[in-house]
């Protein structure tokens, strides 16, 4: 590739070397003592709202934490007078609705200014009585609303089988587990402990009691329509179950959750699972010191962040995913076999999980496990996403010691590929839409298809670690990416914000098969991330584009994004574009004098539209993985990306 000059005067070498050395740093400092990388994984106050409430209804009510938590729900209530699901976001109803309550739990004053800015919000905005499904359940467990609020969930679904059109395993892992001590609490219909009596009935526009209409549209389609009459017949039929049925059902969910309560990392590895099993324990009669409701609980506490005057409670954590990111982030600073990233490989591969037949076997029963979790274990649960991502890692780190891992991770995600072409990530054809129709699912996420970033993640290990092109899984893969492709040329980020992180995934992969380079999908993927790239030289986008807003732009850039578009240009061969030179002298600007960047900006969402997620380690070693690329890319006068990430 042909010295630039112009690219050169906008960063020199000796600038480039110090932005990497310097972020290097930050990044190593971070690194654990057992080689492996965790950061906060932050969600919205909906999850510490739920804490809070979830200590009111066992009685568990600790007041320095929840006072602390208090101070972040007040720091994060939007001036809307609100709460957003995701930073300087829109009102959401439901995440404001628990806010409020937890604030007034807490002990904050309903006459305080704040309490009184979001009650004119939330009143404003439809009431309680118009908050989602989950919400009105969690006002049900609280005598706040009846039980007709919500949904009828029968119990029975734990013994439906797997022929009938609804059953647990045509639904994602994350509602399985959410779902099943959910059934439990449906039937059981417990309340609250609630010891300070606190109510929220200044929330509703109409008194609950004298609400009809709980279950109602806008349906998205005729299933909505068909759907609610169902839901309407069940109400008459649920009483008539008979006793015998409903005590077998019973019985499966307990044991489901048993046999998948993983220790201190808790049912699914997921806080709104955990909290549940915690619930389903108590109304069962377990007490707290039985050693299986004790576990529940401290998997429950071990997701708190705890500083000096704040708290909040994660909805997971991700040192899998950390650690595997960091790791290549590492390798491209400081070369493959550097320390620590042979410190993250080692940490890494013990956790393969290759003893246990997971969930997603319902699918795939002959396919033998060997997948990666993205929490410290989960072992029902591994995801094709962290898989793809630590195998490529363990691939370049060059350690033939790991190349039993790898043929074993190579067959689980080949095991795992949809009947489409595309992966999901947890289950293979996980698609049954027609689900996400019934009340419950008013959230609109119940199931796991195959998505464009987890598809190209799969295809750049496979085709990193030696798969041809032209072998049918790749070309069935690649094929359905291509008709992925948006119109204008970006592809969709399931798992991270949004199109610009869509649109990087999809086109590592193609570089990685070895796609020409000006294949019309990789041109218009280029041309799209040329277009959203802003006056500062940097990328940035709405997490609104979940809900209709134009793709690949915001009102200001941000690490991730940067580095994301750079690093999809870079995997386009345009590591000369003076775009490509600019988001990199943005990145370098942008960092600190400690190599850190700073963001507050969401960067991923666990559902579009309903639940957004800001990892923290995101704004750190993506930006150095660029600006390690673009240096190893412009010294090695090459445009071709030697690695699938």
């Amino acid at each position: 590739m042909p010295h630039d000059s112009a690219l050169f005067d906008l960063l020199p070498d000796d600038r480039l070397d110090a932005a990497i050395a310097a972020a290097g740093r930050a990044l190593a400092r971070t690194q654990r003592p057992d080689g492996h990388f965790v950061y906060e994984l932050e969600a919205d106050a909906t999850i510490p709202a739920e804490y809070v409430l979830l200590e009111h209804y066992l009685d568990r009510i600790e007041p320095e934490l929840e006072r602390k938590i208090g101070n972040y729900l007040r720091e994060t209530q939007g001036t809307h007078g609100g709460w957003p699901l995701f930073h300087d976001g829109k009102l959401d109803l439901s995440a404001s609705v628990k806010a409020y309550f937890a604030l007034k739990a807490i002990g904050d004053d309903p006459e305080a200014p704040h309490m009184r800015r979001a009650r004119a919000a939330i009143l404003a905005a439809g009431g309680a009585e118009r908050a989602n499904v989950f919400t009105r359940i969690l006002l049900a467990l609280f005598g706040e609303v009846p039980w007709r609020a919500v949904p009828v969930m029968p119990l029975e679904l734990m013994i439906a089988p797997r022929w009938f059109p609804i059953n647990l395993w045509r639904v994602s892992y994350w509602s399985r587990t959410v779902m099943v001590p959910l059934l439990v609490l449906m039937a059981k219909k417990p309340r609250a402990r609630n010891p300070r009596g606190i109510t929220i009935a200044e929330l509703f526009r109409t008194p609950p009691g004298e609400i009809r209409d709980w279950i109602r549209g806008p349906y998205r389609s005729n299933w909505g329509r068909f759907f609610k009459g169902l839901d309407t017949v069940l109400r008459v039929l649920d009483p008539l179950v008979p006793a015998r049925v409903r005590a077998v059902s019973l019985r499966r969910a307990v044991a489901f959750v048993r046999a998948r309560l993983n220790g201190e990392d808790g049912l699914g590895a997921i806080y709104p699972a955990m909290a549940n099993s915690v619930m389903m324990f108590d109304v069962l009669g377990y007490q707290p010191d039985h050693p299986e409701a004790a576990i529940a609980w401290a998997a429950v506490r071990k997701l708190l962040v705890i500083e000096n005057d704040l708290a909040y409670c994660q909805p997971c954590v991700s040192p899998v995913w950390d650690t595997a990111l960091a790791g290549h982030a590492l390798a491209e600073a400081e070369g493959n076999a550097a320390p620590p990233v042979a410190a993250a490989c080692a940490w890494l591969g013990p956790l393969q999980i290759t003893d246990v037949v997971g969930d997603w076997a319902a699918a795939r029963p002959a396919v033998a496990p060997g997948g990666w979790a993205f929490q410290y274990a989960n072992p029902y649960y591994p995801d094709v996403d962290d898989t793809a991502v630590v195998g490529m890692l363990l691939h370049r780190a060059g350690d033939p010691a790991f190349a039993p891992a790898i043929a074993r991770a190579r067959a689980w995600i080949i095991g795992l590929q949809c009947r489409g072409g595309g992966w999901g990530a947890f289950d293979a054809d996980n698609d049954h839409q027609f689900l996400n129709h019934i009340p419950f699912a008013d959230h609109g996420a119940l199931l796991d298809p195959p998505t464009a970033d987890v598809t190209a993640r799969c295809v750049s290990f496979l085709a990193q670690i030696g798969m041809a092109a032209d072998d049918p899984v790749l070309a069935r893969a690649v094929a359905w990416l291509r008709a992925e492709q948006e119109r204008d040329g970006s592809w969709f980020g399931r798992w991270g914000t949004n199109y610009i992180y869509g649109t990087w995934s999809v086109l590592c992969a193609l570089n990685a098969i070895g796609l020409a380079h000006d294949d019309p999908a990789i041109s218009r993927a280029v041309a799209f991330l040329r277009a959203t790239q802003r006056d500062d030289g940097g990328w940035g986008e709405d997490a609104e584009t979940y809900a209709g807003a134009p793709p690949g732009r915001y009102k200001e850039s941000t690490p991730s994004h940067t580095a994301w578009a750079v690093l999809g240009l870079m995997a386009a061969g345009e590591v000369a574009d003076p775009a490509v030179a600019r988001g990199i002298r943005w990145l370098a600007e942008a960092a600190g004098r400690d190599g850190e960047w700073q963001e507050k900006p969401y960067n991923a969402v666990g559902f579009p539209r309903v639940f957004y997620l800001r990892y923290h380690g995101y704004k750190q070693y993506f930006p150095l993985l660029a600006l390690a690329r673009f240096r190893a890319l412009r010294r090695g006068n090459t445009r071709r990306v030697a690695f699938g990430f």
